[in-house]
């Protein structure tokens, strides 16, 4: 499953970046440009967007599309992406996939909170999910759905964005000032006429998190879907990442969101952070 904006369109990845990587460059003395670049070609291929060719991923990235050529020619050598002449396109390969499923192995929080959340995604019949910032986004690393064929079955690897969903909302409402505001500032730049109206809905969420410990928001990502949201705070300065309990707003009520399957959802990140700081 991909991630498209209202319009339809796939978002690109570098206007989500956060960062302007001539910028970087330029501050950075250790930062490496074609690395980050080609970084940015493997990111170009979400779940759900098939085989890509050099113009779609220039399209994509905002790069040259030379520049992309050079890039997808190393990365093919190097076993990230698979050439299909037929096409004239590429995938991923099998290495990004060994990456990746080292990553998610590796993260203990997933370890940790897998149980509870598919308690409670049984509880409630929803999804549970557990995601983390990435740029403007935020990725599923973890969902758990009950056994009701409405619930949101979204893929680990799925980004949505951190301005319309609960997951980020909540994620921005326990961020320190200053990189909080730093976000909001990229999000500002993206939505154009639209950024009154969404800072108002982002400005409620983030005093509800901060009222009730969770945050609700009702079919502004998906037209029919209501969820709930509460960070969780990961220990050892590792950051924030955020948990949701999301439905279908025909199935779910905003009464019964607020009133039960929030205040459970934040029992539940308060249980995993407690393990998580746990000798």
């Amino acid at each position: 499953m991909d991630v498209i904006d209202k319009s339809g369109k796939r978002q690109s990845s570098v206007k989500e970046v956060g960062y302007d990587l001539a910028d970087a460059a330029r501050n950075d003395r250790q930062f490496i440009t074609a690395l980050a670049r080609g970084l940015d070609v493997l990111r170009a291929f979400g779940p759900g967007s098939g085989p890509l060719g050099n113009q779609e991923i220039a399209e994509f990235t905002g790069l040259p599309k030379p520049t992309v050529s050079r890039l997808t020619h190393t990365l093919t050598r190097l076993g990230y992406l698979n050439s299909i002449p037929r096409l004239g396109k590429y995938e991923l390969g099998t290495p990004v996939l060994a990456l990746g499923y080292a990553a998610l192995a590796n993260m203990q929080v997933r370890q940790v909170a897998h149980q509870q959340m598919q308690e409670l995604a049984a509880y409630a019949d929803a999804s549970v999910a557990l995601a983390d910032r990435d740029r403007l986004s935020m990725l599923y690393v973890q969902n758990c759905v009950g056994r009701s064929t409405l619930a949101l079955r979204i893929e680990v690897g799925t980004r949505v964005p951190i301005a319309l969903t609960s997951l980020g909302r909540a994620l921005l409402a326990a961020l320190p000032d200053d990189e909080r505001g730093y976000l909001m500032d990229h999000i500002r730049k993206r939505n154009g006429d639209n950024w009154p109206k969404l800072r108002k809905s982002i400005e409620t969420c983030i005093r509800q998190v901060e009222r009730r410990g969770f945050c609700l928001v009702d079919g502004e990502w998906r037209r029919h879907v209501r969820a709930v949201a509460v960070p969780l705070i990961l220990p050892g300065d590792r950051g924030v990442m955020a948990l949701n309990c999301a439905g279908p707003a025909v199935k779910f009520s905003t009464e019964q969101f607020a009133t039960d399957l929030g205040p459970r959802l934040v029992h539940l990140a308060r249980n995993v952070e407690s393990m998580l700081h746990r000798p």
